[in-house]
């Protein structure tokens, strides 16, 4: 690249493939593709240092973007993750239906320009490292009921056979487990959160790591916000004289996931969210609307709880 080239501010899109990095550059009309590896990506960045950036966009693609979003991060660079369905409805809406690695840049690069969508924190290596933590004991987890689940119709000369990998599957579960514990205890106002947040009946270490690697943004939003961006704030449907249902939409799906799962249980052993729940069943909400609204709630109690450095007490609710 010639810096000379560019004289007004930058938005980049980022097509993220396993092998490759496709890079368009608004509105100069730019385009540029390099290998996606550590080595080439810190060329790069080095380049993109010398420009006026106002924003970089990639998609979220499940891992492949992870070197160039960290990369940029600690280079100062503006890098933001959006949802790939998101730019997929703006290349719709703008009437591009054809799809290659050169269009998907430059489509991101004008829905970077265009929508100018907001910045989010990134998540530093440690809470990288507690949502891969995070993620591949879900998936032991998934592995271990489906044994169990085969244990109940297999035939008897095969539960040798599951039970055996049953056990390995426990063991691999508590060794990653232990090591979330040993990454959380590595950096000081993360357990200073976690004690605030397991004060709560309910809340338990699995959703406390839930909320510290995928919800940095806790105790620093109002309470509308922080509901918003879980993705349990209901959205209205009306039109004219139509009233919709509300419903739920959008947000942090494994965020909620595992939200959903650990109110199940509060409402069990916490009276505040037990009391609120079976008021709501009485005045005719089906029990998974009733769900959702006492997880908001519990969000938006444990907002403020980490906003003003409190543990749990039943009158916050």
């Amino acid at each position: 690249m010639n810096t000379t080239e560019i004289q007004t501010s930058l938005n980049i899109g980022v097509d993220v493939g396993k092998a490759n990095l496709d890079i368009a550059l608004h509105p100069s009309g730019q385009f540029y593709s390099i290998p996606n590896s550590e080595a080439h990506i810190r060329r790069f960045v080095k380049i993109l240092k010398n420009y006026d950036i106002e924003r970089i966009v990639v998609e979220a693609t499940g891992r492949h973007e992870h070197a160039l979003v960290q990369a940029c991060n600690q280079a100062g660079l503006p890098i933001i993750v959006v949802n790939p369905t998101s730019v997929r409805r703006y290349a719709q809406a703008i009437g591009v239906l054809a799809k290659t690695d050169r269009i998907d840049a430059q489509v991101i690069a004008k829905y970077a320009a265009t929508l100018k969508p907001e910045f989010r924190p990134i998540p530093d290596k440690t809470s990288q490292k507690i949502r891969d933590l995070l993620a591949r004991r879900a998936q032991l987890l998934e592995m271990s009921t489906m044994e169990k689940n085969r244990l109940q119709i297999m035939p008897r000369p095969l539960h040798r056979s599951i039970k055996s990998l049953l056990r390995m599957l426990q063991s691999q579960i508590e060794t990653i487990t232990r090591q979330i514990e040993q990454e959380v205890a590595k950096v000081d106002h993360w357990r200073t959160k976690m004690d605030i947040m397991t004060s709560v009946p309910g809340v338990g270490k699995v959703l406390a790591y839930t909320f510290l690697s995928e919800l940095p943004e806790l105790g620093s939003l109002n309470r509308k916000e922080i509901a918003a961006l879980v993705g349990v704030a209901p959205i209205n449907r009306d039109s004219g004289k139509l009233n919709g249902k509300r419903r739920i939409r959008g947000g942090r799906p494994r965020v909620r996931t595992v939200m959903f799962m650990a109110m199940l249980s509060s409402i069990q052993c916490n009276p505040v969210f037990k009391r609120f729940y079976e008021r709501l069943k009485a005045q005719g909400k089906i029990p998974k609307v009733a769900v959702v609204a006492c997880m908001r709630k519990m969000i938006v109690v444990l907002n403020t709880m980490v906003k003003n450095q409190e543990p749990w007490r039943e009158n916050m609710a």
